[in-house]
């Protein structure tokens, strides 16, 4: 065999070894719903996990997300089916968001925000997950942007240690915390009443709902 044949062998043997190919487009709004169901599995465990707000939003404030302008919508798929979602924005948007824009323009820190990054669970361990913040890097390169920012539940403890050994670190603390309390009925229970007065017929009701008899217990003004 010469040597020209053996390596067009060689090409071959590593075309036919080689993974799939993982693409990245933006959402376009034919694919919102085949992406909301995704979100639905993707988050499953995480969901079950945690106290914090679960994911996805609901599908009308998913949809909406489609149209805000400050918003990148990612879809990574190989062979035409989705194995990873990616939701980021330029600026705070929303009126429920607790990020203070304050805190970055302080530290000179210019963010593209991670609103959320979404894994199939049967894609984990083989890179996806790394291509998807590969992705994020460049874009935040592209638009002049210091720093990926996103929240990850204190208890994801799998998704803390993977951010961390990507070089993400703690900004601030905000931990859900729970304590017991001793729960007490609203109604209270039965009481017994004192014995009526010797000779008093304290267990006849009167035509208005009371009890005939004294009226020592009666409240005022009536």
């Amino acid at each position: 065999m010469t040597a020209a044949m053996a390596e067009k062998k060689a090409r071959r043997k590593k075309k036919k070894e080689a993974g799939p190919t993982i693409e990245v487009k933006r959402l376009h709004r034919r694919d919102l719903n085949r992406a909301w169901d995704f979100l639905k599995v993707a988050f499953r465990h995480v969901n079950m996990e945690t106290v914090e707000y679960q994911r996805p939003r609901s599908k009308q404030r998913f949809d909406e997300v489609y149209d805000d302008e400050g918003t990148e919508q990612l879809l990574f798929s190989v062979d035409g089916a989705i194995v990873a979602y990616a939701e980021v924005s330029y600026e705070v948007t929303g009126s429920d968001n607790w990020i203070n824009p304050r805190y970055f323009e302080k530290r000179e820190m210019r963010p593209l925000f991670v609103d959320e990054l979404a894994v199939h669970p049967d894609w984990n361990g083989r890179g996806v997950g790394s291509f998807v913040l590969e992705q994020l890097h460049h874009l935040a390169r592209v638009r002049g942007l210091t720093h990926l920012v996103l929240e990850v539940a204190e208890n994801n403890e799998n998704a803390l240690q993977w951010y961390k050994k990507r070089g993400f670190r703690k900004l601030d603390a905000a931990i859900f915390m729970a304590a017991s309390v001793d729960v007490e009925p609203e109604l209270l229970p039965p009481r017994e009443l004192p014995p009526p007065p010797a000779g008093a017929d304290a267990g006849t009701p009167s035509p208005d709902g009371g009890a005939a008899g004294s009226d020592e217990d009666e409240p005022a003004g009536k």
